[in-house]
């Protein structure tokens, strides 16, 4: 099934409006809404307009690693082109990023620089856009990888400054290769639909992917979705990279397959049925009897190994094993 014919049948509604299905929705169709939220800022006096250039920041600092020095915060310019609008962080004190998987990470003001949240042609960027979108849209809890953590306080600090409380945040852990690389698309196998394609069941999929940083705390692996569910806690998550074993991900779908096999498979018939024709009466078997036994000394096939025409059998009375030969009646 397709991921997005997964969601249709889930009945997946927009939080607020309460029906029609979540989506598509694209960000750029929001923009005006983004702006909105910007100039909001700097009525409020949290963002200020900068028209320095890279070369002129490099001169005062001396280094291009070196972060926005605050040189336009008190000069009071207004909307100009080619003029970005700057958040303007606090001074002292610490965010704290409350986080389910990593704790509650501090991060001291004073080294979060004055942030661009408008390019000079007065478009939004992508930090401030996310946050109207999310608050918009009533998320109370961000899951993402821990590659983002080092925007989550700037984030936190525009949710604040809006006038609205942070979610909780989730930061999971990255998934490598083989060798301990990240995933990437460009070079790795990352696409759902390649493994499903080449043969990987779903229940397989998922049950994997579930335990990838994560782990019921006991030696059980291969368990439903419903147990999986139950016994899942993101609180319980590793904060180490987790590697993508294709090697374990095959072993998972055939043992789930074999169990699919076992399960689907019909129920023998009972020892001694046969099936009937249509005239009610029984079909005779062809399978030999299980009592038959051959009118000559059948061999021990672990140390007699000629042909059948002089086979040659152990004698079960000698305890030394000698050979017989052994001759048809």
């Amino acid at each position: 099934m397709d991921r997005r014919d997964h969601q249709r049948a889930r009945g997946d509604r927009h939080p607020r409006r309460g029906r029609g299905l979540r989506g598509p929705y694209f960000q750029s169709h929001n923009a005006d809404r983004h702006r909105e939220a910007a100039q909001q800022l700097f009525a409020a006096g949290r963002a200020y307009y900068c028209d320095c250039t890279r070369e002129q920041l490099k001169e005062r600092t001396g280094s291009d690693h070196l972060g926005y020095d605050g040189f336009c915060r008190e000069r009071e310019l207004a909307f100009e082109e080619g003029r970005a609008l700057r958040f303007r962080t606090p001074d002292e004190g610490e965010t704290v990023v409350v986080d389910l998987i990593r704790g509650e990470p501090a991060f001291p003001n004073s080294a979060i620089e004055d942030f661009v949240i408008a390019r000079g042609d007065g478009s939004p960027v992508f930090l401030i856009a996310n946050v109207v979108d999310d608050l918009d849209e009533g998320i109370t809890q961000v899951i993402r990888g821990e590659e983002h953590l080092s925007n989550t306080p700037k984030q936190q600090l525009l949710w604040e400054a809006l006038g609205a409380k942070p979610p909780v945040w989730a930061h999971l852990p990255v998934i490598v290769n083989e060798k301990r690389q990240k995933l990437s698309k460009r070079r790795d196998k990352v696409a759902l639909e390649d493994y499903l394609a080449e043969g990987f069941l779903p229940e397989a999929m998922v049950n994997y992917l579930m335990l990838l940083g994560w782990g019921p705390g006991d030696d059980r692996e291969i368990m439903p979705y419903e147990e999986l569910e139950q016994l899942f806690r993101i609180e319980d998550v590793n904060t180490a990279p987790a590697f993508f074993d294709v090697k374990k991900l095959t072993a998972f779908n055939g043992t789930i397959f074999a169990r699919s096999r076992r399960s689907s498979s019909p129920t023998p018939a009972r020892r001694g049925s046969s099936p009937r024709t249509r005239r009610g009466r029984r079909r005779r078997s062809t399978r030999t009897s299980s009592r038959w036994r051959p009118r000559w000394p059948r061999p021990d096939w672990r140390c007699c190994r000629r042909s059948p025409a002089t086979w040659t059998s152990c004698s079960s009375t000698s305890r030394s094993r000698t050979r017989r030969r052994g001759t048809r009646r």
